[in-house]
């Protein structure tokens, strides 16, 4: 039986801002009152009302200190909490609350409440723990001693963050993050997440300036919803690495097929898509058409340039959505099912602004989950593998994007210094587990070759 390692959780705090000048407040009686900020139409998508959970892996042989660095290097988890505290002054609403109003919108009350932070600390090096390796699902530390407990008494989707740092005997610690997608999308929680590590570093600022504008964001008119379905699905966990030399070979193939390139995201989709599919047609599960579905930043396409648009850190995505019929999925080389999802990126500027103006005949915000349907959410290009607190750059990165009714394959990147592309999935039940293995590894076993 694998040892399990103990993690002791030390102190538990609000975090508020270290300086409250720049939290907007109204002034009633002479006393001021918080502002209630509005969020855009994006934000305030139902189905955003999450927690999205992760761990960050670092195992400070990265670190750079001279002798005065030497006693802070040693307590990561202050010098984090530090500056937290700091980058918070500059994203003052994550350290408020989320609050609802008389006709049911989300906003956030600037209140300077400030992000729950705790501090940990693990009996076992990062190497004993195999620095979160494997099956996330079952870790020799599971993920709840790693993510911070909730607040007693406060609604978890009430705060926008809470963190929890824990330190190993080895020097190296993982900062466990819960954040609501309420208030940021994946690009802006990195964003604010390398505020914190700018700071840490000990930069008078952060090197990217946060923007708010949820009024740039279009407002379309309201589109019905599709009928809401929500069929429970007993998914199973497979992971599986495909190195450069796989993803090059598919590229090679689509461009002298096509004559146009493609990325290593389209290649990982294409073939996670195809596994998936074939596994279900073999096992006999009887789909005329199957869909794949993935978020596109449109930061380009909705800010329109403007002023700020690169620090912008709400929600600012739109769903893509590729249809094909199974057979033609199943049978297609890899490169041919790379052009269906090249395709359906293709689309994007036009159904973004067919969306704006309320082009649709149903929200395409509102998404339905049926076992037809996978969804991919990529986190390659997030900003969370280039975050540096002092330590280095992050060891390793665990997402925990999964739900008991969407089958999803999240792409991240597998330990350093191991390079190519990890796919985590929870997307096949246990009847068409064995043959959506065998073709992801089938695949990553011959690209190479």
């Amino acid at each position: 039986m694998e040892k399990k390692f103990t993690v002791t959780r030390t102190s538990k705090s609000l975090v508020p801002p270290s300086s409250s000048s720049p939290t907007p407040a109204a002034t009633e009686d002479d006393a001021p009152v918080p502002v209630i900020m509005r969020l855009s139409t994006i934000d305030r998508v139902p189905g955003l009302r999450h927690l999205v959970l992760s761990l960050h892996a670092f195992d400070g042989h990265g670190v750079v200190a001279g002798e005065d660095d030497e006693e802070r290097i040693r307590w990561p988890a202050r010098v984090v909490r530090e500056a937290l505290g700091k980058a918070l002054v500059d994203y003052y609403p994550f350290a408020g609350r989320f609050v609802v109003d008389e006709e049911g919108e989300v906003g956030v009350k600037c209140s300077g409440e400030g992000a729950w932070f705790v501090e940990a600390k693990a009996e076992c090096s990062l190497e004993e723990a195999r620095h979160l390796d494997g099956n996330p699902m079952e870790m020799v530390i599971p993920k709840e001693d790693l993510l911070p407990e909730p607040i007693p008494g406060v609604d978890p989707l009430d705060i926008p963050l809470i963190m929890q740092v824990t330190e190993f005997t080895c020097g190296g610690f993982v900062v466990g993050l819960i954040s609501v997608h309420t208030i940021a999308d994946g690009l802006g929680a990195g964003q604010f997440i390398n505020a914190v590590a700018d700071y840490a570093r000990g930069l008078p600022k952060p090197r990217v300036s946060p923007v708010w504008a949820r009024d740039l964001v279009p407002d379309p008119p309201k589109m019905p919803a599709p009928p809401p379905k929500l069929e429970l699905l007993d998914l199973r966990h497979f992971t599986v690495d495909l190195s450069p030399d796989h993803i090059a070979k598919v590229k090679s193939q689509y461009f002298a097929s096509t004559g146009h390139r493609c990325s290593a995201f389209d290649v990982v989709v294409a073939v996670t898509w195809q596994s998936r599919t074939r596994a279900l047609r073999l096992a006999g599960a009887g789909y005329d058409d199957v869909h794949v579905c993935f978020f596109a930043n449109t930061r380009h396409l909705m800010l329109h340039g403007g002023a700020g648009a690169a620090g912008f850190y709400g929600n600012c995505f739109y769903p893509v959505r590729a249809t094909c019929g199974s057979a033609e999925v199943a049978s297609a080389d890899v490169a041919g099912v790379v052009k269906v999802v090249r395709d359906a990126k293709a689309r994007l500027a036009g159904d973004v602004a067919r969306w704006a103006v309320g082009g649709f005949e149903q929200d395409p915000y509102e998404l339905t989950f049926t076992y037809d349907s996978l969804f991919v959410s990529d986190w390659t290009r997030l900003g969370f593998l280039e975050a540096d607190y002092g330590w280095g750059p992050p060891a390793h990165v665990v997402p925990f994007s999964y739900h008991p009714f969407m089958a999803v394959a999240v792409i991240g990147a597998p330990p350093k210094p191991k390079l190519g592309s990890r796919v985590m999935t929870m997307c096949v039940e246990e009847d068409h587990l064995p043959e959506f293995r065998d073709q992801m590894n089938a695949f990553a076993f011959t690209a190479g070759k």
